[in-house]
């Protein structure tokens, strides 16, 4: 129940019914629900022993999301797990494993920037061949920490599995795999230019697809002026994302039209106004569509496994680990 469990908490689905939370420090005052006889616990193996449940929703540490989802597959409960799911790609092809021989079991992962209203915005113009052949990606996303920032549980490798490449570069490496399909390590580099630990505060890949299309990719937390851009461009036009809400600043979408004189290209801009909690409610809404239509949920643990495969390759590699 820490920020991200609160956030699930608050933009939860009419279709869910809270009946329980479980947290080492879980402060009731926070959690908000008309049902009082929701059961506050800081056991989380206590939750799923609740006889009227049906799914959990995971929002803890990096290193508890395999423990917690096989219980879950054991127990025969649908789980929505908030990304990566997991740091071990051990456990993760695990999990993968035991789900084939449940196939109404729903595991959904919590790669909400896929519901961004650009990002919904975005895969519709290229399915529509609005940019043509995607030919690569450039992005960056990046924030500026806070007062102690290297030493909370994000920077602690048992924890959380990783620096900035594991936090940030995650959603950027899923984002890249939607729309350029299985992506293989071009080139990367880890770097530790501020923050006093052991962990990069920086990545910087390059990933490459089978039709040599790249992605560019930079997370960073030494950007001290939070910032988002996503930029897709394909061999007759743009997509340029900018901004997540809030301190990202408002989020747009800019399409840019190659005319075939070239020259300047035409541009429509595109301002969404929706609330910045927007995605978190959607995908989870898309979770209870998967439950209810025994659909296998996209993104899931395959998903999950495929970008931690990416990024785990990428740690083994690295001279500092």
């Amino acid at each position: 129940c820490g920020v991200v469990g609160l956030k699930r908490i608050q933009n939860l689905p009419s279709s869910f019914n809270l009946i329980g939370c479980a947290d080492p420090l879980i402060f009731s005052k926070k959690i908000n629900n008309s049902n009082k006889r929701i059961l506050l616990t800081k056991n989380w193996k206590k939750i799923l022993n609740l006889k009227n449940l049906n799914a959990v929703i995971i929002c803890t540490t990096h290193h508890l999301h395999s423990k917690i989802l096989l219980e879950c597959i054991k127990k025969n409960i649908h789980a929505f797990v908030e990304k990566p799911a997991g740091v071990s790609l051990k456990e993760t092809r695990n999990i993968v494993s035991k789900l084939h021989l449940k196939r109404n079991l729903i595991i959904r992962v919590g790669f909400n920037h896929r519901y961004h209203p650009a990002f919904l915005k975005a895969k519709k113009l290229i399915e529509d061949k609005k940019i043509g052949k995607i030919i690569y990606i450039r992005a960056v996303y990046g924030h500026g920490g806070r007062l102690n920032y290297e030493k909370e549980w994000r920077f602690k490798k048992k924890i959380s599995g990783g620096g900035e490449l594991i936090d940030k570069g995650s959603h950027l490496i899923d984002l890249s795999r939607l729309f350029l399909g299985d992506l293989k390590i071009n080139s990367f580099n880890l770097k530790t230019y501020f923050w006093k630990m052991k962990l990069e505060d920086n990545c910087f890949i390059t990933l490459e697809n089978k039709k040599r299309s790249l992605a560019f990719l930079h997370a960073s937390c030494t950007e001290w002026k939070n910032k988002f851009i996503f930029e897709i461009f394909g061999k007759s036009g743009k997509i340029e994302i900018n901004g997540l809400g809030k301190s990202y600043g408002p989020e747009s979408l800019t399409y840019y039209k190659m005319s075939k004189k070239m020259g300047i290209p035409k541009k429509n801009l595109f301002k969404f106004q929706q609330d910045p909690n927007y995605s978190w409610n959607y995908e989870l809404r898309e979770f209870h569509k998967d439950i209810l239509k025994k659909r296998i949920s996209r993104p899931g643990i395959f998903e999950a496994y495929e970008n931690l495969k990416i990024i785990n390759s990428i740690y083994r590699q690295n001279d500092n680990y």
